[in-house]
Parts: C-alpha cells; sequence; structure tokens
C-alpha cells in the first residue's frame, strides 16, 4: 500500500479559519485498479474560492465535506497506473508523466486517469499550470477578453493586481493595447513589482491611502473597464470611476470571505444606471472553451519572455492550511503555491 497525508476539514469555519478546523490524517491508497493512476502530489493550488466552499451554503461548487480530505487543482508525477489508464484527452498515462489533477491537498492521490491531463513541461515547469497556464491564468482571459469586452484603447483597473488573477489581467489589457492600466496591491513591494515588473502604468497602495482617492490620482480621467476581485471598497470606487457604458468583470470579492456578517453595498449604485454601466459576474468554468486560445497565446508571450510571473511558496503538506490563510490576507504575491 501507498501511504498519502491530507487535510480533512472538520468543522466549518466562523470568520477566519482556524487550526480546530482542520485535520492532517493519514491514509493508505491501494493499488490503481483499470482506468486509475496514483499520482505523488509536487504542489497544491490553494485559491480563494475554497472559503466558500467551506461553508455549508449551495454555491457554484458543492463544499467541503466534513471529516473527508479537501480537493483542488495539484500537479503531481504518475507513480502508478492500472490497465487502460488514458487522460482526460484520451492520451496514454505512464509512470513517470507530469499531470495536473484536481485531487489536491494530499501529498498522493488515487484518482480516474481521466479526470487528470499530461502537461508539457518544455512550455513552462508543472506549477505554472496551476497559476499563468492554469486556472487562474484563464479566469483573467476569459475575464478580460470575453466578459468584459476588452477593446483596444481601454483603460483597465484591476483590484487585487499582484495576485494570481490580477497581475495576469493587467499584462493582457497591456499586451492586447489597453490606453492604460493601473492595479491595486497591498505594499509598497508589491506596488513597485507591478509597475517595474509586470508593466503597469500605475498601481494604487490601498493600504497607505483610501483606494478612491488613489484610484481618482491614477486614472484621472477615468476607466472603461474594471476587473474585481475585491469586492467592497474597490467594487465602489470602480463605479465611481467607470466612464459612460463603462464594464466590470466581477471574479471574487476577497474582502468579505471572513465576514461574519453581511458587508453593505456600494453606496452609489445609482451610478450604474446614468452611467449605462455593464456589471457581470462570471464563473471561469463557463469558458473553458477558450483554454486551448489562452494557452496558445499566453504560451506564446511566456516564450517571448512578454509575461511577468510570480510565485510565492509554502513548503511542506503540514503548512498548507497556513499557506491558504496567508492567501487570504494578501499575503502573497502571484500564485500561492504548497510544495511538496
Amino acid at each position: 500500500m501507498t501511504t498519502s497525508r491530507e487535510w480533512h476539514l472538520t468543522r466549518r469555519p466562523h470568520g477566519e479559519p482556524v487550526d480546530e478546523d482542520f485535520a492532517l490524517v493519514d491514509v493508505e491508497l491501494p493499488e490503481p485498479g483499470a482506468g486509475q493512476v496514483v499520482v505523488r502530489n509536487t504542489f497544491l493550488s490553494v485559491d480563494p474560492y475554497m472559503r466558500g466552499r467551506m461553508n455549508d451554503v449551495k454555491s457554484y461548487v458543492p463544499p467541503f465535506e466534513l471529516d473527508k480530505p479537501m480537493d483542488g487543482e495539484a500537479v503531481g508525477v504518475v507513480e502508478a497506473v492500472g490497465e487502460d489508464a488514458v487522460d482526460a484527452t484520451g492520451a496514454p498515462i505512464s509512470v513517470g508523466d507530469t499531470v495536473i489533477h484536481p485531487l489536491g491537498w494530499r501529498t498522493r492521490a488515487l484518482l480516474p486517469a481521466k479526470h487528470a491531463r499530461v502537461l508539457d513541461t518544455d512550455l513552462a515547469p508543472a506549477q505554472a499550470f496551476l497559476g499563468v497556464l492554469g486556472m487562474p491564468g484563464l479566469t483573467a482571459y476569459a475575464g478580460l477578453l470575453r466578459v468584459a469586452e476588452f477593446t483596444e484603447g481601454d483603460a483597465v483597473f484591476v483590484s487585487a493586481a499582484a495576485g494570481a488573477v490580477g497581475s495576469l489581467v493587467g499584462q493582457i489589457a497591456r499586451l492586447k493595447g489597453a490606453s492604460r492600466v493601473v492595479g491595486s496591491a497591498g505594499g509598497p513591494e508589491k506596488v513597485q513589482w507591478l509597475q517595474d515588473d509586470a508593466g503597469f502604468n500605475a498601481a494604487v497602495d490601498y493600504k497607505a491611502a483610501p483606494i478612491r482617492q488613489g484610484l481618482a490620482e491614477a486614472a484621472p480621467e477615468g476607466i472603461d473597464i474594471y476587473f474585481d476581485n475585491v469586492g467592497g471598497d474597490h467594487l465602489e470606487a470602480a463605479i465611481g470611476a467607470l466612464r459612460q457604458n463603462g464594464r466590470a468583470a466581477l471574479c471574487g470579492a476577497i474582502s468579505v470571505y471572513n465576514n461574519t456578517e453581511a458587508a453593505p453595498g456600494p453606496r452609489n449604485m445609482a451610478m450604474i444606471i446614468g452611467k449605462r454601466l455593464t456589471l457581470r459576474g462570471f464563473i471561469v468554468s463557463d469558458h473553458r472553451d477558450l483554454r486551448p486560445q489562452f494557452e496558445a497565446e499566453v504560451g506564446q508571450w511566456l516564450a517571448e519572455g512578454k509575461i511577468a510571473w510570480r510565485e510565492t511558496v509554502v513548503d511542506g503538506i503540514e503548512n498548507a492550511v497556513e499557506g491558504f490563510r496567508g492567501l487570504l490576507t494578501g499575503g502573497n504575491t502571484g500564485k500561492m503555491l504548497i510544495r511538496l
């Protein structure tokens, strides 16, 4: 038998998750049966949407079950293969292949081979498929280009711009011909990285001044598109800054994920009417059809050195929960990863 260590949710968090909400459990995995594989995970993804899955509420994905392993995307190396194992594309899987799959939060996974996909690690390191070439990257690509209907010359504002999604939103906008790209981030180091490495025209430190003030100074002529990862005061500021017929792609609202009471909505929603604004929420899984186009275009930019991407890495399965909490409080630049 193969041993794995996996994180279980043992109770629903109230506010910020604490250690007592989780348990690290040792389990034994059987040999893979027909059509199955065993994968030794090398990197686990922790993402903001996982906080919502810890609540027992109806949503676009089911909540985590108590006293059972949590899940999320991971990359790893195939250690054992059952008979007739093929991946999601129909390609045969062999021992030693690097794959991406949905059974994270554990050191090893036994899963149907068709739920995994063999990765081309000549294009980028395996963990990039959890970030810039993975779900966060596709979220940025679909949200900006399809949901917000970006066109050349648009002025774009993105919140949580130093994160995995936001940093790519701004860079795609720049590469597609935005007239101005502004991001918000918490702290001078993130602001400097956005301007010096990611190529943003301006970045606002929301911890140093109210975001409404900072955005007005960074984009005095207003914006055409807002990509929202934060909600709250950022959404209110963006509504105020959007020009007539502006569009907002609502991806996340991390500022309220740990709230124990409902947060008040933006106080200036009447502007949506007068400005003829479009605010549109979206889920990345609705835009899977864009993945080939996304991987081809962003992969080419990566190969040409036109995309800056960062990772914040926490080592060890035992530190996965701490890494997840750090993500919720802005402790990452770029993609937050757990390295095993």
